[in-house]
């Protein structure tokens, strides 16, 4: 676990149990009491109010309205959200999606003013539209645990990516392509990737990947991605 996930797992305890000891802190997080209490300083000094009581039954205690003034969230765990958001808004009446949407669009809004580009890139390369009635779901698998992390770092960093490909007809190829951009079809996820090997785009059902790689010395450039008319980039949703 590396510091800021550590920190974040410092304050969610505190937010949802009021109290908590260092002891209590230090076997959650998998850490000595000596880094439980460097991780409260610096908690303290991004801007959360942590009270410590002293003596018998003691413990740490998070102030409620405390606000975190330095930390920022950065662009990729924005883009995170709002691809869960856009997974909600395509499946359409979900709870809460309303407030989550009202939510996101205030942490955009504190964005920097210079992430808020980079934000943009990230959402130019996410779609949404809606699945055909047409579409047969009775082969619809479970995805790859292993898929998200690689996809992830591939997908943000432009790396390629490396994976064993079973198509509809369970005919099986490896496959080595550029993460152009993400198709949201619910409840269906597409990679859509540029193949070198065939000079075109292709499009992957994710929950038919398997044993994926990311291919770390490599980059490339992005392309338009064409989509019929009924996809929507999720940049233009709601404009």
């Amino acid at each position: 676990m590396n510091i800021r996930t550590r920190h974040d797992a410092i304050v969610r305890s505190l937010r949802r149990n009021g109290t908590a000891t260092v002891d209590d802190l230090a076997g959650e997080v998998g850490v000595s009491r000596r880094t439980v209490l460097r991780d409260i300083s610096a908690l303290r000094d991004e801007g959360f109010v942590i009270h410590s009581d002293v003596g018998r039954g003691g413990g740490l205690q998070l102030d409620p309205q405390s606000l975190q003034t330095t930390a920022r969230l950065s662009v990729p765990e924005v883009f995170a959200l709002l691809v869960s958001v856009a997974a909600m808004r395509a499946a359409g009446n979900l709870p809460f999606f309303d407030l989550a949407d009202a939510g996101l669009a205030k942490i955009e809004k504190a964005l920097p003013s210079d992430k808020v580009k980079e934000l943009r890139a990230f959402l130019d390369r996410l779609y949404i539209g809606q699945l055909s009635p047409l579409q047969d779901l009775s082969g619809m698998g479970v995805m790859d645990p292993d898929l998200l992390p690689v996809f992830q770092s591939a997908f943000l960093d432009r790396h390629l990516i490396r994976f064993d490909y079973r198509d509809a007809n369970g005919r099986k190829t490896k496959r080595e392509v550029e993460p152009q951009a993400m198709l949201i079809l619910p409840p269906l996820w597409y990679l859509v990737a540029w193949d070198p090997n065939r000079s075109d785009f292709r499009y992957f059902r994710m929950d038919r990947i398997s044993a994926p790689q990311t291919i770390d010395a490599t980059t490339f450039r992005l392309r338009h991605v064409p989509f019929e008319d009924d996809v929507c980039p999720f940049a233009e949703l709601g404009s």
